[in-house]
């Protein structure tokens, strides 16, 4: 009797194990994403010093803020992998900085792919396997983007027209989502996970 107990409780752990299916797709995603945020947040932190070094010190402070940003979305995209019991692995972030108008208008197009296509393939992909924190993460992470292609499209506007003195010098961004705002339109608590504008990271 014992011994027909203990293959009956086997049986049963060896099925559930075999019932559960990893997030296989979801899990694609948030390496590509983790890629991804991390290379871009390289790429703009290099687009800073090229604008910096050109005399562009507003569109250098978009950048540095863009760059927090994506860092903090990879950070986020790292953590809910590592729940799922995955990890990332190493690479090395690769991308090209030319001047700083060709380096808006490449920021553009990254952040327009992310907001477009990327973003939602991968909320759909995680709603479909039902992991909610890589819903969460990559929401917030495409709503950022939103933010980001307009104050890119801005910058490089204002750079075309030589007027960049009228773009913000102060961005905040949440520590949390990643969210990002210029310094004059700061909410009390941040609009997409409700972090309180004291916990901001002023850039």
């Amino acid at each position: 009797m014992k011994k027909l107990l203990l293959f009956a409780f086997v049986s049963l752990i060896a099925f559930t194990g075999c019932s559960t299916k990893k997030p296989v797709k979801t899990i694609e995603n948030l390496k590509a994403g983790i890629k991804g945020e991390t290379t871009a947040s390289a790429k703009y932190a290099a687009f800073a010093e090229k604008a910096k070094a050109e005399g562009d010190t507003p569109i250098a402070k978009l950048f540095e803020a863009a760059s927090k940003a994506e860092s903090i979305h990879a950070a986020n995209h790292t953590k809910v992998l590592v729940a799922l019991g995955e990890k990332m692995e190493e690479f090395k972030p690769e991308f090209e900085v030319k001047t700083t108008p060709e380096n808006l208008q490449a920021a553009i197009d990254g952040e327009t792919y992310e907001l477009t296509t990327m973003y939602p393939q991968f909320i759909a992909d995680a709603e479909n396997e039902k992991v909610e924190k890589a819903v969460k993460s990559f929401t917030w992470a495409l709503d950022t983007e939103k933010k980001h292609q307009v104050f890119y499209t801005n910058a490089l506007n204002a750079y075309k027209n030589m007027t960049e003195n009228v773009l913000p010098f102060v961005y905040a961004v949440c520590p949390v989502c990643g969210n990002t705002y210029d310094n004059e339109n700061v909410d009390a608590k941040c609009a997409f996970c409700q972090t309180d504008k004291a916990k901001f990271i002023i850039i």
